[in-house]
Parts: structure tokens; sequence; C-alpha cells
């Protein structure tokens, strides 16, 4: 082992890197807060505008399939695959090698992604066929979708594109743009894909072709807002396509192992997509809403600690620093687990009041609340799992075992097809959810013990005594919310006003109940945060 021992990381006690860490993630989470709430706002639009059922239906599946091969080529294994390589680059072949690697990626992607897009709209009509047979029981159900898939398959090269570029600017340091960008998409999703869905109706076509518009439209911005930034830390873009380049080959054979790991989360969303559209009409529907309220803790907690703890996982492993990446590595999980377990609990409690004040609205009904509450949920059991393993791949990526996720994913496809055909006939869209999070936590369970004999020395105690304090201050805080619940119970099913003021007021209660008693319990890494954001509002009031 190089490096040796840095202060501060034995007996449980935080990295060197946590403040680090919990810094970049806070600046990531407040990016990504703003992205999701944006997100949401999107949802509330499809839901008013459109409901739950046969233009929402078509329009969930059609931009799957683009999203399919975004997170199988772009965002996931090509993000994680390209910061180690060009953070190595970086920090080792000087500015002109680094620059010229993040040219020829750039290139070689745009290529391949173009071709994959043009072969999709080909193809548009057997892949909707095959990912939602029962559609064509349903007349025109079938065409919109394959119409709304063509228009939307563009926006695998734009986002890709843009998770190169994310890559690069955060190797840099640079956080919070990155994690802007996707407010843009939603900006241009809600601005665009609304204005358009007004006007097309009256040219003859369908509404939902607008929204579909707006996704491309929104693709493209998440691109381009990040380009100034790019240019400030000195790239210029020379077009190359050198297939041998070593830096190119070495993020492809990187990416090889992630791509089929991925590829079984792909299968798993094929295969629900498939059981979804089998359910009655809306389930398609009611499980995106749920799986979108969902992934605001997973983006605001599990993506942003995996963007901030990337490239100091990278760094620590080129230096051979094996204490330092065992200490960052539980550090950041004790960190994840904090805030998503209190949040898991707070999503099964609220669940349906929380839909009821978001999306209950225009053609959204009181039985898509009840439904999609329900696949809320189920989805709100395997959060804390979901966002954990997102910290744990980048480890792997690190220590360079990458087969290791490869293999607890399709585990977990195996698993999720396995509890999905024993329980659909009885549980239906909730299967789908409740199959998902007991996936993913058999992936969790999985990683977490291989990692447990990967990172020499590692220790299970700290993990595990985080995790206790965690849930007891979850304990204290889940009871707090449900009698809080129960007494509000007339505002939370009253008029919107009141609803906005029960829900916001259950929450905020239950947040600083479970602060209190975390720090009751003293946890560590919450002190370390703590202090983050002490000393920070200390320096604005200096600056006064």
């Amino acid at each position: 082992m190089g490096g040796g021992l840095k202060k501060g990381t034995m007996g449980g006690e935080p990295s060197a890197f946590t403040g680090r860490i919990a810094r970049s993630a806070g600046t990531v989470s407040g990016a990504v807060m703003c992205s999701r709430l944006l997100g949401l706002i999107r949802e509330q639009v499809f839901a008013g505008m459109f409901g739950a059922g046969y233009a929402y239906d078509a329009f969930v599946v059609a931009f799957r399939i683009p999203n399919l091969l975004r997170d199988l080529f772009g965002e996931g294994a090509l993000s994680a695959a390209f910061v180690t390589v060009f953070s190595d680059y970086d920090a080792n072949r000087g500015a002109r090698a680094t620059w010229r690697l993040a040219g020829t990626v750039l290139t070689f992607f745009a290529v391949l992604l173009s071709l994959l897009t043009l072969a999709g709209m080909y193809l548009a009509g057997p892949i909707v066929n095959l990912m939602a047979p029962d559609f064509e029981l349903v007349a025109g159900k079938t065409a919109l979708t394959v119409q709304l898939t063509r228009i939307m398959l563009p926006f695998l090269v734009f986002i890709s594109l843009a998770a190169v570029v994310m890559g690069i600017l955060n190797t840099r340091g640079k956080f919070f743009v990155p994690a802007m960008a996707s407010s843009f998409f939603n900006l241009g999703s809600i601005v665009g894909g609304a204005s358009l869905a007004l006007i097309f109706p009256r040219f003859g076509q369908p509404a939902i072709a607008g929204m579909a518009w707006g996704t491309l439209i929104g693709g493209m911005l998440q691109l381009a807002i990040q380009l100034p930034a790019l240019r400030r830390e000195g790239f210029t873009f020379i077009p190359g396509l050198n297939l041998l380049d070593p830096g190119l080959r070495r993020i492809l054979f990187l990416m090889l192992p992630a791509t089929v790991g991925l590829s079984a989360t792909q299968i798993n969303i094929f295969v629900n997509t498939n059981f979804a559209a089998s359910c009655a009409e809306g389930s398609v529907s009611w499980l995106n809403y749920a799986f979108r309220l969902v992934q605001l803790p997973i983006g605001i907690f599990g993506v942003a600690f995996s963007i901030a703890v990337m490239p100091v996982l990278g760094r620590q492993a080129a230096g051979g620093d094996q204490s330092g990446l065992r200490q960052t590595f539980n550090s950041s999980l004790v960190m994840v687990l904090s805030l998503t377990i209190p949040a898991t609990a707070g999503l099964i409690l609220l669940a349906e009041p929380i839909i009821r004040l978001i999306f209950e609205h225009g053609a959204f009904t009181s039985v898509d609340t009840a439904r999609t509450a329900e696949a809320l949920t189920f989805y709100a059991v395997g959060l804390f799992a979901y966002s954990a393993v997102k910290i744990m791949v980048p480890v792997f990526y690190a220590l360079g075992s990458t087969r290791y996720p490869v293999i607890g994913s399709f585990l977990a496809v195996g698993a999720n097809i396995l509890f999905i055909v024993l329980t659909i006939d009885l549980f239906q869209h909730r299967a789908i959810a409740l199959a998902t999070s007991c996936s993913m936590t058999l992936n969790f369970l999985f990683l977490g013990l291989i990692l447990s004999r990967k990172l020499e020395g590692f220790s299970p105690r700290p993990l595990l005594t985080g995790a206790g304090k965690i849930l007891l201050a979850t304990g204290v805080m889940t009871g707090a919310v449900w009698q809080l619940s129960r007494l509000l119970a007339p505002w939370l099913h009253g008029a919107i006003f009141l609803q906005l003021l029960g829900v916001l007021g259950t929450i905020g209660a239950g947040a600083i109940i479970y602060y209190l008693a975390l720090t009751a319990l003293k946890l560590p890494e919450l002190t370390v945060i703590t202090e983050k954001i002490v000393r920070r509002l200390r320096r604005s009031e200096d600056r006064r």
C-alpha cells in the first residue's frame, strides 16, 4: 500500500476528505435539488394536462427507449470510465494530452451515438412492440408511442455528450454548473414542451408530441449550458477520431464490464415496462410518477455524493492510499444512509398527502393519487439501497474490480423477474415497485459483502455503529411524524393551501426532530457537515 495512514482516518472518524466531499456534495445537492424540483413541476404539467393513461403511458414508454440507451452508453458507464481515465491524465500526463483525450472522446461518442440514434429511429416500431406489446390492444396507442420515440431518440446524443462534459468539469473541481445543467433540461421540457403542446393540436398533431419535442430541446440546453464553463477551463475542441488512441481504448475497456452490468439494469427496466403495460391502463403512468418522486432524494443524496466522491476516490487509488480510500467510502456511505433512511420513512408515511398535493389537479384524479401512492410506498423501501449503490460502484472502479457490479446487477435482474412473476397477479403495478426495491437491496448487500473483503483493513464497526444511530433517530422521527400527520389529517385532506401547510409543516418538524436526535447520538459525519455549514455562515457574516 502506498500513501500510508492519514491523520483522522482511524477509529471510525471521518476521513481527511470527508469535509471536501460534504462541501462538494452540498454544492451538487443544491443544484440537484433545483433540478429535481423543476422535474416535479414538469411532472405536474404532465399530470395536469394528460393525467395517467393513454397519452402519458405512450410518452413514458417512448422516452424510456432513449433513456435506456442513455444509461447504457452515456451517463452511467461512460461517466464513470471517463472520470477514471481523465483524472489519471489530468494528474500525470499534462494539459495537452488531457485535452486531446477529451476531444477524441467527444468526437468518437458523437459519431457512435448518432449512428445508434438513426438505427433506433428506423427500428422504432419493433422496439415499441417489444417493450409494450399490450399497447396494440388500444387503438392508436402503439402508433403514438412510435411517433414519440422517433422525436425523442436524438436526445441520446445531446445528453451523453453532456455527461462527458460534466465528467471533465467535475474532475477539474467544478461541480455546480454541471449539476445545474439538468435544470435547463427541465426548463426546456416545461417551457418548450408545454408551449408546443398547446400549439400542436391546431395543426392536427397530438398535444403530447409537443412534450416530446420539449424533451429534445431540454437535452440540447443541458449540453449547451456547460460549454462556456468548459471553455473557461482551457478546452478548445479539435475534432479527431483516432480509434487507436490509448486513452480512448482504456475508457472503452473500462466501459465494457460497466455496460454489461448496466445492461442488467436496463433488462430490469424493460421487464418492468413490459409487465406494467400488461396491467390496468394507467399503471405505466402511476409507476413513473412515483419513481419520479423517489428520484428526488436519490438525486439529492445518492447522485450528489457519487459525483463528489468519484474524483476523490480516483486520486486516492492513483496514489495508492488504501487507508484514505477505505475511510472515504465509509464516511460517504454513512452520510448517504443518514439522509436516505429518514427520507424512506417520510415517504412511506406521507406518500398519499405528498402525491395529492403535487399531482391531484386537472386530469389527475383521486384514484390516480391512491394508485401512485401505493407505488411510491414500495419504491421508497429500496431508496437507501439505490443511493448506497451509487457510492459503492465508484469504489469498484477505483479498485479496478469492475466485474463485481456486473455480477450484482445480474443477481438483481434475476431477483426482480422472479419476484414480479410470483406477485404480479396479486399486487399488479405494486409488485413492480416492490420488486425493484427488493432487487436493489440484494445488489446493495452483495456489493457491501464484496467491498468488505476487497478493501484492505476494512472494519464494519464504524458503519454499523453509524447505521444503528441513524435507525434509532429515524425511529424517534417516525413516531413524531405519525402523530403529527394524524393531528393534521383535516389539513392534509383540505384545500390546496392547507395541504401545503400540512405537508411542509410535518416534513419540517420531522427533519428538526431527526436532526436533534442524531445530534444527541453524536454521529461523526453529521458533526463534520454541521461544522462546514457553521463556518460558511460565519464567513458570510464576516464579509458583511
